[in-house]
């Protein structure tokens, strides 16, 4: 299925700011894009796996609660930004959500959710694209709620990002972000470190055959802003009635603002 609605948006970007980012390197800005796309282009085969594993299941807890934040009605429309291999997507229409738009910057991981939603019969209300969630192809006020889970860290320009998505909400939209976020329980966080930084690179070596990207992933953890860094930053972006919810003692966090 197509959507027509789709027109060219230019990219928004910081020329002040030279480098950025990559777990705990810093690189130039016009490189993180394609040194992310090199992660996923290797994980996308094992990705759900790998998931599992990494969060012993309970990341399908925090997506249900997730789906559960976004609301789906018939009638309401969703984008879903770095929608990998379309959990969420998957969740807002069996929840009764009305069409969805299921996008990724990355083609392996989109080929990898088409192909899932074939299997699970989800081919009605449903679009596919290549997107770069910083520079949004879709008109201004277009889509009742925006979604993104475990992709806002992998982005190069986060401000852009948030933008972006307050753009093409309609008024009374609203935007929700799932990501890992800070620990907030001092007594989980040397285990959650070992976890992370000992365990889950082997993991990723044994399994996917790839140290490097869960390396990676769990160094762009550690530089993701905290519950309260982000949620200003929604703030910054024109959101209103901004708030959070931290799950599994701040492993991971919910951030929500409206467009109103």
């Amino acid at each position: 299925m197509t959507d027509n609605s789709f027109t060219p948006s230019p990219a928004s970007s910081d020329a002040t700011v030279e480098e950025t980012d990559f777990g705990f390197r810093s690189v130039r800005k016009e490189e993180k894009k394609n040194l992310v796309r090199d992660v996923f282009d290797s994980v996308a085969g094992k990705y759900d796996v790998m998931n599992d594993i990494m969060s012993l299941g309970i990341h399908r807890v925090w997506k249900r609660i997730f789906v559960t934040e976004l609301g789906p009605q018939p009638g309401m429309s969703l984008l879903d930004l770095a929608g990998g291999t379309g959990d969420i997507t998957f969740g807002w229409l069996k929840g009764g959500g009305g069409s969805a738009i299921m996008t990724d910057i990355n083609s392996s991981m989109l080929s990898v959710g088409r192909d899932r939603a074939i299997d699970r019969g989800f081919v009605s209300d449903l679009s596919f694209c290549v997107v770069d969630a910083e520079a949004i192809p879709l008109r201004d006020m277009s889509v009742d709620r925006v979604s993104i889970a475990f992709g806002l860290r992998n982005c190069t320009d986060k401000m852009a990002v948030l933008r972006e998505a307050r753009r093409v909400l309609k008024p009374g939209g609203r935007f929700l972000c799932l990501e890992f976020s800070r620990v907030q329980v001092a007594a989980l966080a040397p285990i959650y470190d070992a976890w992370s930084f000992k365990v889950l690179p082997a993991m990723g070596n044994l399994i996917a055959k790839d140290r490097d990207s869960y390396q990676y992933l769990a160094e762009s953890i550690r530089t993701f802003p905290d519950q309260e860094t982000l949620a200003e930053m929604f703030r910054e972006a024109g959101f209103s009635h901004v708030r959070y919810q931290s799950l599994s003692g701040g492993i991971a966090a919910i951030h929500s603002g409206w467009r109103v």
